[in-house]
């Protein structure tokens, strides 16, 4: 099934690399503006190249931003201040016994896994509204459901963003916008 996306706008956080590079190269196949994030200014480049390279002729962008911040997240919305489709996929993932977990990862976890997609939820869920026409994608993981013992801290968020997207497609039915979390296994990325 080919979809065309011309005309639309996509932003996928954590796209550098990994299942967010594919996502974003999904988009510019199927004909999207693509904007590319990461915190670094170099990985962005390579791979807003590496995208220009494989969907010529796609239109890309490339803003690099720590999204796990609130700082940011605006700095982010100040150069990409609206998108047709927001692809949620930034997150972080380690391995650690619960017993070992201080407070500063569960909140670094937290900051980055969920409030980077509340925020950016937040700042272009309004103009979809208003357009009545837009995509939100959570990139959670099997780990929401099943989690690790070894990966509470990991487990957590991804279970609360299932519960973020839930309550934006409780809050979205009936319109033209939609709200869907993705619950992946384990990847090589």
């Amino acid at each position: 099934m080919k979809i065309d996306l011309t005309g639309k706008s996509a932003v996928v956080t954590g796209s550098t690399s990994g299942i967010g590079f594919a996502i974003a190269q999904g988009l510019a196949d199927a004909g999207a503006r693509v904007i590319v994030n990461g915190r670094s200014k170099d990985r962005v480049e390579a791979a807003v190249t590496k995208l220009r390279e494989s969907a010529p002729g796609c239109e890309v962008l490339g803003v690099a931003a720590d999204l796990a911040t609130a700082e940011g997240v605006t700095e982010f919305l100040e150069k990409v201040a609206d998108a047709d489709i927001l692809v949620n996929n930034l997150g972080i993932f380690e391995p650690k016994p619960f017993l070992e977990i201080p407070d500063a990862d569960w909140l670094r976890f937290f900051e980055t896994n969920v409030l980077s997609g509340v925020r950016m939820s937040r700042a272009y869920l309004p103009k979809m509204l208003a357009r009545d026409w837009g995509r939100i994608v959570f990139i959670s993981s099997e780990s929401a459901l099943n989690t690790p013992p070894e990966m509470v801290h990991y487990g957590m968020t991804k279970t609360a963003q299932l519960a973020v997207s839930r309550g934006l497609a409780e809050m979205t039915a009936g319109s033209g916008v939609t709200v869907n979390s993705v619950l992946p296994g384990p990847t090589r990325s």
